[in-house]
């Protein structure tokens, strides 16, 4: 306003005097230039304050994404965490649906139900067929606590693939399914809301890692061909298939990386899924032979052990759980091959899982070690997994690594503790 006041006046003088308008002029140049210039600052304080502002909010989001980004990577570091603080809504009653009672790795996968479910506050029953192989059974009792509305199933599917009809049913009826002991990995989406089991390819590769150390010169100074054995329970049940193939799939790289060639004989669905067998069987350095029985029992588990260890070059076995291990065992007290001197030629044998038999074995060095798991914790987070479930809450899945155990460690803090009987 100061400015187009001079101006005007200017003008007007000009106009009545005839004097030269440039002082006036020259002063409205120098008030533009004034105001310009506190305008340029002013604007140039503005920008400095909104940047400071911006990059705080940046600063501020940046902080919060690694905040969240930390809580994230802590959740995948320790699954159990999502577990913390729980507390269940009601008194929720499970249908815990066991592969089999024949074996003490489901008395322990109980006794963590039972400890969780005491915390908890809700109620489970434990059902199962008497073997492993008892499919239908277990389809049958599946079916029919289905059929009562559960607010969850608890599985450990003898067979996955008999198992999807059910599942099926259960996002039919919205009845959420924790799988323990092993995942279904063709479940019908929606339905396994989630997974507590052994990471069974790493807990398979761990027990070749271990035998592989025991009979790496044996195979290096080997004149001939020589047979590693493997004695799966079966060929159907997910753990089984994953422990198997994780077992023969590191054994194979190792051979390989000592410039040994490779071949897979025996069972189908082992051979089929082996992965970097370089050599036919009757041309390769070394022979895995994967051997499944029948049906799914001690007595015939040891029938294929002792086939294998028969031939006179058997070099080691892995028994792939408790009832094949066991198996292996009964097939060496005809035979007397297993020990822990492969060089003096004794066969080096492997085991997985615990109980009493095997925990012998492995202290006399008839075993030179086994790998564990731990069903009891396996049980327990099922037990966590289903109250979280019933509850509303989404779920991440629980793997839990197989540990290796020998002689030497098997008081130890970490491992005495999922050594059951």
């Amino acid at each position: 306003m100061k400015v187009k006041k001079l101006i005007a006046l200017g003008l007007c003088a000009a106009m009545v005097t005839g004097m030269t308008v440039s002082p006036v002029l020259a002063a409205e140049d120098t008030a533009e230039e004034a105001a310009a210039e506190d305008t340029t600052e002013e604007a140039a304080e503005d920008t400095e304050e909104a940047e400071a502002t911006e990059e705080a909010e940046e600063d501020a989001e940046a902080e919060g994404e690694e905040t969240e980004e930390a809580a994230d990577a802590d959740a995948a570091g320790d699954p159990t965490a999502q577990f913390e603080g729980l507390t269940a809504n009601e008194a929720y009653d499970f249908p815990m649906m066991v592969k089999s009672f024949q074996s003490t790795y489901w008395d322990a996968a109980q006794e963590g139900m039972k400890m969780a479910a005491e915390e908890l506050g809700v109620t489970y029953k434990a059902q199962g067929p008497n073997s492993e192989s008892d499919i239908a059974d277990q389809v049958n009792m599946i079916n029919t606590a289905i059929s009562s509305n559960p607010v969850g199933l608890g599985l450990a599917a003898c067979d996955t693939s008999s198992v999807l009809d059910a599942l099926q049913t259960c996002v039919d009826k919205g009845i959420p399914v924790v799988t323990f002991d092993t995942g279904i990995a063709d479940a019908p989406e929606g339905s396994v809301v989630c997974e507590v089991a052994t990471d069974n390819v790493q807990a398979g590769s761990v027990a070749a890692e271990n035998m592989y150390a025991a009979i790496k010169d044996v195979v290096a100074n080997a004149e001939g061909q020589v047979i590693i054995g493997e004695v799966n329970q079966d060929a159907t049940a997910l753990n089984i298939q994953q422990r198997g193939g994780g077992f023969i799939d590191k054994m194979i790289e190792l051979l390989q990386a000592d410039g040994k060639t490779v071949a897979v004989t025996g069972n189908e669905f082992y051979v089929n899924a082996a992965q970097g067998a370089d050599a036919t069987e009757a041309d390769a350095d070394v022979i895995i032979q994967v051997a499944v029985p029948a049906q799914t029992t001690v007595e015939l588990c040891s029938t294929e052990a002792q086939a294998i260890l028969s031939q006179e070059n058997c070099i080691a076995i892995f028994g792939s759980n408790q009832t094949a291990a066991e198996g292996v065992l009964a097939a060496n007290a005809n035979l007397n091959v297993l020990g822990s001197d492969a060089a003096a030629g004794d066969v080096i044998g492997v085991g997985f899982d615990a109980g009493s038999i095997i925990k012998a074995a492995v202290q006399d060095g008839t075993f030179i070690g086994a790998v564990t798991q731990s069903p009891l914790m396996m049980g327990y987070y099922a037990i966590y997994a289903l109250t979280a479930a019933a509850n509303g809450q989404e779920l991440q899945d629980v793997p839990t690594d197989g540990y290796w155990y020998d002689a030497t460690n098997m008081e130890d803090d970490t491992i005495a503790p999922n050594l059951y009987d």
